[in-house]
């Protein structure tokens, strides 16, 4: 399955982790937006294996509060909502 399977810590402060599955080789998209809709970091923007994968996001360096990682590939997408508490 496509799918986000795990943010943790979740809330967090300052660094969670996610780890993803790709059922395939696609080209994957994983974006961090706020709470109003803006883009904040494209973490991957890339073409990957299928299989788990895992990525650390470290958001020091943004404010507390809610925001929602977004990953795409083509018409597939899934969202999930992260707490940032400082």
């Amino acid at each position: 399955d496509f799918s986000i399977d795990r943010i943790y810590p979740n809330p967090f402060n300052p660094v969670t982790n996610i780890i993803y599955r790709l059922p395939e080789q696609v080209n994957v998209q994983i974006i961090i937006y706020d709470i109003f809709g803006k883009l904040v970091t494209t973490l991957i923007d890339d073409f990957q294996i299928a299989g788990y994968h895992y990525i650390t996001w470290d958001a020091s360096s943004y404010s507390s509060g809610i925001y929602f990682l977004n990953m795409s590939s083509g018409e597939i997408s899934e969202t999930k909502k992260m707490v940032l508490i400082k």
